[in-house]
């Protein structure tokens, strides 16, 4: 005669079975749909030369006429900060192109999901006996793959700008670019229908990338704005990047401090706004996975 506590060890038991059988083929999934995005961009060799073209536009044009306009006007790029390392408008720029970059390239990246829905790959992919959870970790981290690699190939510009970047500066980007685009990256595989990355696009991408410090430092701001740019992801990657690149280029640290993030009248710490942006990253995910787990 079994017993209710039987009953319950066995239906455990079972469940842990069950969990392990699925978690090597979950796991095999995950690279597989990571490895076959990473091999369709590597492929498309006209994306990758087309999605440097903005970044460039904006280097460009952002940093020659606003640094001319700047000089006419006898300002200067954060005021004493700026001037006492010398730094120009088009080096300060630098690393929020390279973030703008990113940032384009997630948010695109976790756009082939749609087009995965719409043309059967992902029918085929979650009838699979596998957990859901799979894709979205998948597609997140092959957006992230992606736009890291776009944002590291800008890094060759920097001696074209006059920035001069150590090996070490170079190692530490690495870590940085990637949580910011698996953030990025995160939240758009979140958004899993096509009304939702038209809201993205439309409404979030033009926003997040004005207000998050590429452009201008986040000091001095009006009391509306500042409270923006602190809802800002991005804001919480952009500075990181920026204190690693310029820092590396010889930009005192108390020039970043003042040029860069604050919160609650206190300069966080790189690792703090990783850990800010790895968090939304993670919590953009827990969102994803839901999505797919929920039945259609």
């Amino acid at each position: 005669m079994s017993t209710p506590n039987g009953v319950m060890v066995r239906t455990a038991a079972a469940e842990r079975g069950r969990r392990k059988s699925t978690l090597w083929p979950t796991l095999r999934a995950i690279y597989i749909i990571w490895y076959r995005d990473v091999l369709r961009y590597w492929r498309d060799r006209t994306r990758l030369v087309a999605s440097l073209a903005q970044p460039l536009l904006f280097l460009i044009v952002f940093g020659t006429g606003l640094s001319s306009a700047l000089s006419g006007a006898g300002g200067g790029l954060g005021g004493a900060a700026g001037a006492a390392a010398g730094l120009t408008y088009t080096q300060f720029i630098f690393p929020g192109i390279i973030g703008m970059s990113v940032l384009f390239s997630a948010i695109f990246a976790s756009m082939s999901i749609v087009w995965d829905r719409e043309f059967g790959f992902l029918k085929e992919v979650l009838v699979a006996p596998i957990d859901r959870s799979a894709v979205a970790i998948g597609k997140s981290l092959g957006g992230a793959t992606q736009a890291m690699v776009q944002g590291l190939i800008l890094l060759i510009l920097a001696p074209v700008i006059g920035v001069k970047l150590t090996l070490g500066s170079v190692l530490a980007l690495i870590p940085l670019v990637f949580v910011l685009a698996f953030a990025l990256s995160s939240m758009g595989v979140a958004m899993k229908s096509m009304q939702g990355f038209q809201v993205v696009v439309n409404f979030l991408m033009m926003p997040m990338f004005f207000l998050s410090g590429a452009l201008f430092p986040l000091s001095g701001l009006p009391t509306w704005m500042t409270v923006l740019t602190r809802l800002d992801p991005a804001a919480y990657g952009m500075d990181p990047l920026r204190r690693v690149v310029l820092g590396g280029a010889g930009l005192p640290s108390v020039a970043l401090d003042r040029l860069g993030l604050t919160l609650f009248d206190t300069v966080l710490p790189i690792v703090a706004e990783a850990a800010i942006l790895l968090g939304f990253g993670i919590v953009m995910l827990a969102i994803a996975v839901r999505n797919f787990r929920v039945r259609d």
